[in-house]
């Protein structure tokens, strides 16, 4: 199988993240999260049906696997507080060694932007990279709020490298 590219800015197919637009914050870090076949596949597998939100404190309305052009609502619980996150798949990369997708924000999410997440292999070693572009949302509520937002990714970001170990 191959790249089901679309638009992303996040460009998961690509090893190397070009340059993009300064408009947006831009993230990105890499994390070992296994060794071997067994961790290749299951981080692969997982990473496909949201595995790096859900074993963050997310949840995803279903466990069907990424696909491009796929609008859902990503929930995040705090406390009796629930955020939506409106949400569209933007691009799937399925390779031998890369394996992941980006999605876009939609307009109400508390954040404008894209974020994706990509396992790759490299020898014996498995690893999750995480890519994100963001800026304040265009609900001017979240907008408003934006640097809580931006404390609260540092430690989201904390899980999410955590999440397929």
């Amino acid at each position: 199988m191959g790249s089901d590219e679309g638009t992303a800015r996040t460009d998961p197919a690509s090893v190397v993240w070009g340059p993009s637009a300064p408009t947006h914050r831009r993230y990105e870090r890499r994390s070992a999260v296994g060794t071997g076949e067994a961790a290749w596949e299951r981080a692969s597998r997982s990473v496909l049906r949201w595995g790096v939100k859900t074993r963050s404190g997310f949840s995803v309305p279903d466990d069907v696997e990424v696909q491009p052009g796929r609008r859902l609502e990503v929930r995040f619980r705090i406390g009796p507080v629930v955020v939506r996150e409106p949400v569209e798949v933007v691009a799937v990369v399925r390779t031998d060694d890369r394996v992941g997708f980006a999605y876009r924000t939609l307009p109400g999410h508390p954040v404008d932007g894209e974020e994706s997440f990509v396992v790759s292999r490299e020898g014996d070693t498995v690893w999750l990279t995480l890519r994100s572009l963001t800026r304040p949302s265009t609900t001017r509520a979240w907008a408003l709020v934006f640097p809580v937002l931006r404390a609260a990714q540092v430690v989201v970001r904390w899980r999410y490298r955590r999440a397929l170990r």
